[in-house]
């Protein structure tokens, strides 16, 4: 991803559609919220391969699949992020699942400072003064909210830290989106394969035990690969800042979703420690919006 120098309207279009369908997506996880959540993302996985698959060849960019197949380094690497990518997934499925999803809305508010934080930590990236007051202000609402439970916010964190991770050795993967995702599926697949047909034998699977699920089961694919190939595209088209102030569209939705359709309630931690965090991405993000009103 990179800094196009202007926002292109199909770029800009592409990126809400993303977002959009990225904060719809608890909804369609409620619908089997008594599907366990690691064989929800071992069908994630094995429905994924076949949309990613497809795109891949129609955009007749196997090649370079191949060649990241043959490059152990980049085999090393890509086994990173798929077990970081497989492990987010699963806690996200568990948090809608067991009426967490505004802490699920939490992590992923928390990410975009936390990823600030994690460049300066481990790319010795120099930090701006807005930026350290952000990080400030999120940590202050984390501590709010270890206060008022007694326990850390895990669900919230380990979602910021798997998301934040898994975005910082991306990076260090030498190859296109689509690839890439492609590439952490078939890496997956053996083992969700296995785990799948292990639930079949021992009668415990949910795949084929009602017409709803066993769809609900295989409609993971598109809604699993669409968006994040749809992000990807647009990723291309515009610009960083714009895609710093769009990625706040989903985590707003699910916010809204847990409270006003999944009947979740914000609690006096959270009504303190969200303004806190809000407030620091106000402050992490005014700049950017200087500079899209500057271009």
């Amino acid at each position: 991803m990179q800094d196009t120098g202007r926002d292109e309207p199909r770029g800009v279009a592409l990126a809400v559609t993303a977002y959009l369908l990225w904060g719809v997506a608890p909804i369609y996880m409620k619908l089997m919220a008594h599907v366990p959540a690691v064989e929800f993302v071992a069908h994630r996985v094995l429905w994924s391969l076949p949309v990613a698959g497809i795109v891949l060849i129609l955009l007749r960019r196997t090649d370079d699949l191949v060649a990241a197949l043959r490059d152990p380094k980049m085999l090393r690497m890509a086994f990173l992020t798929s077990g970081l990518i497989s492990v987010n997934w699963a806690i996200f499925v568990w948090a809608i699942s067991n009426g967490q999803a505004i802490d699920a809305a939490l992590g992923y508010y928390i990410n975009p400072l936390f990823s600030v934080a994690l460049g300066a930590l481990v790319l010795r990236e120099r930090l701006a003064r807005n930026q350290l007051i952000a990080i400030g202000l999120a940590a202050c609402g984390v501590l709010v909210l270890v206060i008022e439970a007694g326990d850390l916010p895990w669900v919230s964190l380990a979602l910021t830290v798997s998301w934040g991770f898994y975005a910082l050795f991306k990076r260090s993967l030498p190859i296109g989106p689509n690839q890439g995702f492609l590439l952490e599926v078939l890496i997956l697949c053996p083992p969700a394969l296995a785990y799948v047909l292990w639930l079949g034998v021992s009668g415990q699977g949910t795949f084929g035990m009602s017409g709803l699920d066993t769809l609900l089961l295989i409609g993971l694919g598109p809604v699993t690969a669409a968006p994040l190939m749809i992000y990807a595209n647009a990723a291309k088209l515009v610009r960083l800042s714009t895609i710093g102030i769009l990625q706040y569209i989903a985590p707003s939705m699910i916010l809204l979703t847990a409270v006003f359709l999944f009947g979740e309630e914000i609690g006096r931690g959270r009504m303190i420690a969200f303004p806190l965090i809000w407030a620091g991405l106000v402050v992490y993000t005014l700049p950017m919006l200087r500079q899209v009103r500057r271009s």
